[in-house]
């Protein structure tokens, strides 16, 4: 059997899983607040991409400049080690991004397509809490509340959209 510690780190789950969880409540901040706001989905998903770049390149500079000042890193070594520690917040968006695309073309409606993404991002949240609480060694009712506290997290992004709008 394969190494798991082998396989790729896409959403940085692994390092810590900051930036996937960044990149996934921004997200849905971006798309809370936005979908009563635009005439399209593709304006929706610019929208959406254009927030998740501002905080990459945000955290990406944050992280850069720490590696220097912190661990004395080249330049070059500190952006390399940056982009290593920051994609996950871009990678993140897009399975929401995914599933506002594919809605979309099945038929839905902006509104329809806003809600599904923005119901992904809650459950991914539960899902990283979830996985977080087990491999903190959690049994599953604690991994259950744990998910249910994630899961909290996307519904307070669902409030503060109402309460916008």
């Amino acid at each position: 059997m394969a190494d798991p510690s082998a396989r790729p780190d896409l959403l940085g789950l692994r390092r810590g899983g900051e930036g996937a969880i960044t990149g996934t409540v921004v997200c849905a901040a971006a798309i809370a607040y936005s979908a009563g706001q635009v005439e399209s989905v593709g304006r929706l998903c610019v929208i959406i991409l254009g927030t998740i770049a501002v905080y990459w390149v945000a955290h990406l500079h944050a992280v850069t400049i720490g590696s220097g000042l912190t661990h004395r890193h080249h330049p070059l070594a500190a952006v390399r080690h940056a982009l290593a520690e920051t994609l996950p917040i871009a990678g993140a968006s897009v399975f929401p991004l995914g599933v506002l695309l594919v809605t979309k073309l099945l038929g839905a409606d902006l509104s329809a397509s806003a809600w599904a993404a923005l119901i992904t991002t809650i459950a991914l949240l539960a899902i990283y809490s979830f996985i977080a609480g087990a491999r903190g060694g959690l049994d599953t009712t604690e991994c259950l509340a744990c998910a249910a506290a994630g899961a909290g997290v996307g519904l307070l992004v669902v409030a503060l959209k109402v309460a916008l709008h």
